[in-house]
């Protein structure tokens, strides 16, 4: 018995139409499995969508509002900075002045007092090293101030106007507490006179941290300060300090992703805010969530193996019935004989002429085709996207069977100062331009050399080698070097090339590749329109990492900050210099010019000055010494606009208007109450603070006060007419139109929405 099935298996698989039902089976098997998991993973993808959005948008409400307590507090800061009581006590001889003292105190009781997260406030004189508290009072000297341990901070607050920080306070018995605290500096005649600490209340502040908004999910949300230390939380599923730094390492920078801990399947969120630097984070359980989808996959599963079975079956009852007309169709194409046709084949011979017709065409199809994926060939090993030295045989031995055994080089082409080159023509006719490129080195070396070329996208383009003359020594430097001379003659812009050694097959192609790109990096010091070998440099070190690095860029931010344009270049241009003179590898080099051109443009961005920013991908295609003309043009001129800000006094003017306006939402008051609170003129005012915060004094006083109508609207059940009054308007109507205008809905609307959105989200 075992005998006659060993026959029968062998007479099945001798046969081509059993072969390919074979094939056919296992196909569709294939695919009813693919189809079970793909409904799996589908469901599951759709549900993490579904769940990680509504805990994105609670991590952004939260951090907008906990960003507005601390810039509501900031706001704070710079008024008791602004305060002649301050001044006074900061400047006055007699520093212990009752009536000082105690009218400062009534100032700092009246600010702290309406302010509902706010717990208290320092003003911290660094001269005399004393300091006057609300509620604690006035104390001649930090040492009988039971909470001075903080006026350490100013060393932090050298580069920028404010800071908070989470600190610990002594609360007796040897213990200590968690306080998070503002911090701003006292500028008197561009020195640092004195420094303001304002502490949280911490469950007020962040009283706006909402819990998840799906039901029956175990869930944590936490926030961190930016050295990743928690600062609070709050939730239901227990999440230790562990598994908060395996979710922040696999995050890495994404707003999403997905792990396991202890045996559970968690979905991890998180946001940064822009303001403070805090990370908001958000962790959920989806087991109980993704329970129905693995019972489906599994159901799926089960039924596409009783299908595969029930087919199986099918097929085998049937096969001698249904392979009766194959082998008609077998015997019409190798006997081809009209005379024994008999009448019932006449439809099978039509069918088998247009298979014929068909199979024709495609190969008309394929032989268009072979150029472009062949390109896609070298594209793939390239990108690494194919490794397999079976693979990129059999499609090297599909593609490529003009070619024969001899050796192989690379070209890597890239476009000079690509930035510029892209900036020079229009997208239109980049595209065009590149095939250009292809078509002038086809032409010149289309008489000695096999090639094919493959567009990398930006500014590369790959160029494969092979010479026609078995066994001649032809050089590819030189026909290489003659294209990119015709290049600029013919399209007016600049080319360089990286040329790899020879290489024996095509299982050595990426290895070429890359020693055409290490070559191409040379440009960095032999300037443009070159042609750079890779025996030049293949004896070069290997690269290093650049020393002091961070202390450089440190260094350079510095002195850009600091408006100290001539000392920020001279930094460049010693490290310029070194690079020049250490011939550093161009891969150490680029890393550092990329660091120093992502630093300029973080500074630019930061404080949103004029001009355009460095394209910092665009270094890769630059001549040393234009990248370096490039980054000293961008730093002098980030320096000059510093040292113009640091010497205007417009800016000051302009915050003490903004005081003055927060402080008079509700009374009605002009433009030139305003300027005279500033002690200048109507139109100087307007002139300097259209200057200064980009946009006019009644625009912005107007803005003020709907900010201010939201908050009485979300908050308070006061009537729309009284809140008209209290951010200044007498007449209802008015406020109402005005307040269209600004937010694009009415208030009564805007407060029966938030607050719906708002009962909604703490329901859940």
């Amino acid at each position: 018995m075992t005998l006659s099935f060993l026959k029968w298996l062998k007479f099945n698989f001798t046969n081509t139409q059993t072969r390919l039902l074979l094939i056919l089976t296992i196909a569709v098997f294939m695919i009813i499995i693919a189809v079970g998991m793909t409904t799996y993973y589908s469901s599951k993808s759709v549900l993490q969508q579904e769940l990680s959005e509504p805990q994105h948008q609670m991590l952004r409400i939260s951090m907008n509002d906990i960003d507005e307590v601390i810039r509501e507090s900031d706001q704070i800061a710079v008024k008791i900075a602004l305060n002649s009581n301050v001044y006074k006590f900061l400047t006055n001889e007699v520093q212990g002045s009752y009536r000082n003292i105690t009218e400062l105190l009534q100032f700092l009781e009246t600010l702290i007092s309406s302010t509902p997260f706010i717990k208290s406030a320092y003003i911290y004189d660094m001269e005399r090293e004393s300091m006057v508290a609300f509620p604690q009072g006035y104390s001649s000297s930090k040492a009988n101030f039971p909470d001075s341990d903080w006026v350490g901070v100013a060393a932090e607050l050298q580069d920028r106007p404010m800071l908070v920080k989470q600190r610990e306070i002594p609360a007796g018995s040897g213990k200590s507490v968690s306080q998070i605290t503002l911090y701003r500096k006292i500028m008197l005649a561009g020195q640092l006179k004195g420094m303001i600490a304002v502490n949280f209340k911490t469950e007020q502040m962040f009283e706006h941290m909402l819990l998840s908004s799906v039901s029956h999910l175990d869930s944590h949300r936490f926030i961190l300060d930016t050295d990743n230390q928690p600062l609070y939380d709050l939730g239901n599923y227990a999440v230790g300090e562990e598994a908060v730094g395996q979710v922040l390492t696999r995050l890495e920078g994404e707003k999403l992703g997905e792990f396991k801990h202890e045996g559970k399947l968690l979905l991890a969120s998180q946001i940064i805010s822009p303001y403070t630097g805090w990370r908001y984070l958000s962790v959920i359980s989806q087991d109980s969530l993704l329970a129905n989808a693995q019972k489906i996959r599994d159901i799926v599963f089960v039924v596409s193996l009783m299908a595969l079975v029930a087919g199986a079956a099918t097929i085998t009852f049937y096969n001698a019935a249904a392979f009766r007309p194959v082998r008609r169709m077998r015997q019409l194409l190798s006997g081809y004989d009209r005379e024994r046709i008999s009448p019932e084949l006449i439809d099978l011979e039509k069918i088998t002429g247009q298979l014929l017709t068909d199979h024709a065409q495609q190969a008309i199809n394929l032989r268009q085709t072979l150029p472009e994926a062949s390109s896609k060939f070298l594209t793939d090993i390239y990108t690494g996207n194919m490794t397999g030295n079976r693979e990129i045989g059999e499609k090297w031995s599909r593609y490529f069977k003009d070619w024969n055994d001899e050796p192989l080089a690379v070209a890597m082409l890239s476009i000079d100062d690509y930035h510029a080159w892209c900036e020079r023509f229009k997208k239109s006719d980049q595209s065009l331009l590149k095939f250009a490129i292809a078509n002038i080195i086809a032409e010149l070396l289309s008489g000695q050399w096999r090639m094919l070329s493959s567009d990398l996208g930006r500014d590369r383009m790959l160029v494969m080698l092979q010479p026609l003359a078995a066994g001649r020594d032809i050089r590819a430097a030189g026909a290489i070097g003659e294209a990119l001379t015709m290049i600029p003659r013919l399209l007016k812009f600049q080319v360089s090339a990286g040329l790899s050694g020879y290489h024996d097959g095509f299982t050595r192609l990426q290895q070429a590749m890359h020693e055409a790109e290490s070559a191409l990096d040379y440009r960095l010091y032999r300037g443009y329109e070159r042609v750079i070998p890779f025996e030049d440099i293949s004896g070069n070190q290997l690269p290093e990492s650049a020393a002091g690095e961070h202390e450089i860029i440190a260094k350079l931010t510095e002195t850009i900050e600091a408006g100290r344009g001539e000392e920020a270049l001279k930094v460049l241009d010693k490290m310029i210099s070194r690079i020049k003179g250490e011939q550093w590898h161009p891969s150490s080099a680029l890393a550092f010019l990329t660091s120093v051109a992502e630093t300029l443009e973080r500074i630019r961005l930061n404080r949103e000055t004029e001009g355009c920013g460095i394209e910092v991908s665009g270094l890769r295609t630059m001549h040393l010494e234009a990248a370096w003309t490039l980054l000293r043009r961008q730093a002098e001129a980030l320096a000059e606009w510093f040292g113009s800000l640091l010497l205007s006094k417009d800016f000051i003017l302009c915050q003490q208007m903004i005081a003055f306006m927060n402080g008079h939402l509700e009374d009605n008051v002009g433009i030139q109450e305003i300027a005279e609170h500033a002690g200048i003129g109507t139109s100087l005012a307007s002139q300097l603070f259209r200057q200064e915060m980009n946009d006019t004094l009644h625009g912005y006083f107007t803005k003020l006060r709907m900010e201010r109508a939201c908050e009485l609207l979300l908050d308070t059940d006061y009537r729309i007419s009284e809140i008209a009054s209290m951010v200044g308007y007498q007449h209802e109507n008015s406020f109402i139109r005005v307040y269209r205008k600004y937010k694009d809905i009415t208030p009564g609307k805007y407060r029966e929405m938030m607050r719906s959105r708002r009962d909604s989200l703490l329901g859940s």
